[in-house]
């Protein structure tokens, strides 16, 4: 992939800056992992839209896929290596929401903001990651 910019924000922008495809890589992080899984987010990503964040985030290295082995037609995705070294910035984008948006946020990021308050940013991720 060529990139239009010589700006490491755009050109990471141009790979996943919309909304759909850091939506799937946060969900690949909370354990969904299949077409059907990413379709039941209650975001409600069109399929057109997901057939087409999969495959860029594919051809990317972000997320690769397996053949289910109980059903060859399903495929469960997962992050690689390039795609888990993304966490950090999402952990740190949730961060900005809880200091900035007043909402109530889902039991997930709670459970998160929890594990933060106790052991720190830095201890969480590397627990994750590991």
């Amino acid at each position: 992939m060529k990139n239009r910019s010589t700006c490491p924000v755009s050109s990471l922008l141009d790979i996943i800056g919309d909304k759909w495809s850091l939506l799937i890589i946060r969900d690949l992080f909370i354990g969904r992992d299949t077409y059907s899984e990413f379709l039941k987010a209650p975001e409600r990503i069109s399929t057109n839209i997901l057939v087409d964040r999969l495959k860029k985030l594919t051809d990317a290295g972000l997320i690769e896929f397996t053949r289910n082995s109980d059903d060859k037609k399903i495929k469960v995705y997962s992050l690689t290596s390039k795609g888990i070294d993304l966490y950090p910035t999402m952990v740190e984008m949730a961060l900005w929401s809880r200091k900035h948006l007043k909402m109530d946020f889902h039991p997930l990021a709670v459970d998160m903001f929890k594990d933060i308050d106790a052991i720190g940013v830095e201890q969480h991720i590397k627990n994750v990651i590991q």
